[in-house]
């Protein structure tokens, strides 16, 4: 399967998503939007036809733009002796192939890899396209005290709205659901959440058959709050660092102070941009192993 197919297909979707996705976000971080914060909730900078376009949303574009390019070039002109651009691009699937590997097991990461891999990698160059100058710093403001404040940026980091990362999420919840499904059965997938485990008789199965099912209605409860702990963590961490850059920044009047002070928190928040889509990477794959352990265990009878 091509790398850029998946692309493709994750990008259109996640841009979709992020025009109807909640806007909770809108309230956050009020207080720094009154400092030198930036804004708090993505700008729309025009609408087509009623859809709006946000200024997340050209950022959004732009990093599926680059990884389709890639790809593309990538994959253009297969050898069996990789080198270049192919080489870098199956160094990178196979690690990742080889890491996820490990972690859910073999028969697991063959269906849900392109799904792993494809966030992965969205996440990361998300991050760190974010980083880039202009982002953030680009756009129609007004002329103040301390020099001249963007108001309405014309770009901002994909990550930094909350309407992205939740509808990350829910892309994730909706794979989830048809994985378990696929795996357990609609029956298998019912037992798993509320049947009782282990082997017991008598007065202790009825206590045990109690005891389960209480504990899968507090399963549920916490797969439903899944999607929003996944956005809030995600958005939370990059939304935080594009602020503390911005601060950085301000530190010091002149144009020294706003590009020297920020140097090594950029180095940081490089380093922040991998681990953040290393976490969503692995906190998704483990949600998804805990679902259908089942497979791993009886998987060659079961396929």
């Amino acid at each position: 399967m091509r790398l850029s197919s998946l692309i493709v297909a994750t990008g259109l979707l996640f841009s979709g998503l992020t025009a109807f996705a909640a806007e909770a976000a809108h309230e956050v971080a009020g207080a720094a939007e009154a400092h030198h914060g930036i804004p708090a909730k993505a700008v729309e900078l025009w609408s087509i036809g009623g859809f709006p376009i946000t200024n997340s949303m050209l950022i959004t574009w732009a990093v599926a733009l680059v990884l389709i390019v890639f790809a593309q070039v990538a994959t253009r002109d297969m050898k069996r002796v990789p080198s270049g651009a192919q080489n870098f691009l199956e160094w990178v699937v196979e690690g990742l192939y080889g890491f996820l590997e490990g972690v859910i097991g073999t028969m697991l990461v063959k269906k849900t890899f392109w799904f792993f891999a494809t966030i992965f990698i969205f996440i990361l160059w998300s991050n760190w396209l974010g980083l880039l100058p202009g982002v953030g710093t680009i756009g129609y403001g007004h002329q103040t005290d301390e020099g001249f404040k963007v108001a309405e940026p014309w770009f901002r980091g994909v990550n930094a709205d909350l309407n992205m990362t939740l509808a990350m999420s829910m892309i994730f919840f909706l794979c989830w659901t048809v994985w378990a499904l696929q795996v357990n059965g609609p029956v298998g997938f019912l037992k798993h959440l509320f049947a009782p485990k282990g082997d017991t008789t008598g007065f202790l199965k009825v206590l045990m058959v109690v005891v389960f099912l209480a504990v899968g209605v507090l399963e549920v409860i916490s797969i439903m709050f899944r999607p929003v702990s996944l956005s809030f963590r995600l958005y939370g961490n990059i939304f935080a660092g594009e602020n503390m850059l911005e601060s950085m920044a301000n530190l010091m009047p002149g144009w020294l102070g706003r590009v020297l002070i920020p140097i090594p928190f950029y180095f940081m928040e490089l380093l922040v941009g991998i681990v953040q889509a290393l976490v969503f990477m692995l906190l998704t794959a483990v949600f998804t192993m805990l679902i259908c352990e089942h497979d791993e265990e009886s998987g060659g009878a079961h396929h």
